[in-house]
């Protein structure tokens, strides 16, 4: 999609031409790509000659807002309060505040912001996996 934006429209030769400086791919693999995202709607297709033109239907913003969305929803239980602890603590706390998301609660009951008690808790649960 990053290649794609820029071109406003393109096909799969011509996504793999702009694509091939920076990380060449198969013409097959470029090909597998654009029509999974067709057949998701995210681009819109439409046969010229023997090719497919590929157009974007989501705008770069809008893809991020949709991607962050759902890395909101399957790695933070819906928290955007356990996002930015994420993005604003240290690997301890990031590991405790993880953790307690994926067990389905918040940071952990008598914690106000992430005790000693509780990273070495989450760190030994970490380092036993």
């Amino acid at each position: 999609m990053n290649t794609l934006w820029p071109m406003g429209q393109g096909t799969v030769r011509e996504i793999r031409d702009r694509l091939a400086a920076r990380r060449p791919r198969a013409y097959t693999t470029i090909m597998t790509i654009m029509d999974r995202l067709a057949r998701k709607g995210i681009v819109e297709r439409r046969k010229v000659g023997r090719a497919y033109m590929y157009r974007p239907n989501l705008s770069a913003e809008e893809a991020r807002v949709h991607a962050l969305d759902q890395v909101i929803e399957n790695f933070f239980a819906g928290s955007k309060e356990a996002l930015l602890a994420q993005l604003n603590c240290d690997g301890f706390r990031a590991k405790a505040v993880a953790a307690a998301v994926a067990s389905g609660g918040g940071p952990a009951r008598g914690s106000k912001d992430g005790s000693s008690a509780e990273l070495i808790t989450a760190k030994r649960r970490d380092d036993s996996r």
